[in-house]
């Protein structure tokens, strides 16, 4: 018989695994409009899909950690954990620019996917569901009030002292990452795991259920990372492209699949990353197969990712 303390520390180990293959599936999906992916480096001469492997792997013990927060503070409430997984992601970052040499492959994802295991932890210690519902709820009820005290005082300081993510948020009022994880992550639910869902349970592999998923993010996220390299107008150039395509059914018919490699080179040609889609991408894979391979807070046996391929 497997010990409490073995079957919690092989719990904490999936999450982490989940957490790390979400961050491999996004970089792999192929073809993402303007971002790294297996074919090209989109809209980016700093990095491509081996400097995102390299991070990735950096990374991989941080999401145990993660989720071991949450675990070793299941007696606390869960607005509580905050402070700890802040403390931790400084770490995370630190091992992610030592991999990269000070590029920023997964700030984003650090954010969000350290969120969410630390809640996965938490509600698997507590023997709870690990649905996407209850943990969007679980990182809503840790930020809260986050994105007004990040701002409370943005508009006093020098403009040339204001972050890229202030200056947008006086000028756009966009809350950025923040702001998705103080809303439990909204358009994730909203719009991206609709799609994910159905895509998967259509038998859809999983790359083309992702690069999908993304023209819906994409879609719809008020998308930091263009609206820092642009303006309202590009991101808004962005959404209605991503929603015209979606319109011809994605990956799924033949013209889909060649608007949205026309799209990729549009976006690169008009240097339009979306980022901040992509941060939600993998939030949303994440989401999706804690679901798939937890029941009621334990770990239980499921087909592996894999089984559905890389189209």
């Amino acid at each position: 018989m497997v010990q409490e303390g073995k079957v919690e520390d092989m719990q904490i180990s999936a999450i982490g695994d989940l957490a790390h293959e979400a961050m491999l599936c996004e970089v792999s999906a192929t073809p993402k409009p303007g971002l790294v992916d297996r074919a090209t480096n989109g809209a980016h001469r700093d990095m491509d899909f081996f400097t995102f492997l390299s991070s990735a792997t950096a990374l991989r013990r941080s999401f145990d950690e993660f989720a071991r927060i949450g675990a070793d503070h299941a007696a606390e409430a869960a607005a509580s954990l905050l402070p700890y997984l802040q403390a931790a992601g400084i770490v995370a970052e630190r091992r992610m620019f030592a991999a990269t040499n000070g590029i920023n492959t997964h700030k984003g994802m650090i954010f969000s996917l350290g969120l969410l295991a630390g809640a996965a932890g938490w509600a698997m210690k507590r023997g709870e569901v690990l649905t996407t519902d209850h943990l969007c709820t679980l990182v809503a009820e840790m930020c809260e009030g986050l994105t007004a005290a990040a701002y409370a005082h943005v508009e006093e300081k020098p403009a040339e002292e204001r972050t890229k993510g202030e200056a947008m948020f006086l000028r756009y009022g966009v809350t950025g990452v923040r702001g998705e994880a103080e809303s439990g992550f909204a358009t994730v639910r909203l719009f991206a795991m609709p799609v994910y869902r159905r895509r998967r349970e259509e038998g859809f592999c999983v790359n083309d259920a992702l690069c999908d998923t993304l023209l819906a993010l994409i879609g719809s996220n008020m998308d930091t990372n263009i609206l820092g390299r642009h303006d309202m107008a590009a991101l808004r150039y962005a959404q209605q492209a991503a929603r015209n395509v979606a319109m011809l059914d994605g990956m799924h018919t033949e013209a889909g699949c060649k608007a949205i490699r026309a799209l990729d080179e549009d976006f690169t040609k008009r240097w339009i990353s979306p980022g901040g889609s992509a941060d939600l991408l993998a939030v949303t894979h994440f989401l999706y197969e804690l679901e798939r391979r937890f029941e009621q807070g334990r770990l239980h046996q499921a087909e592996p990712v894999t089984a559905n391929g890389f189209a």
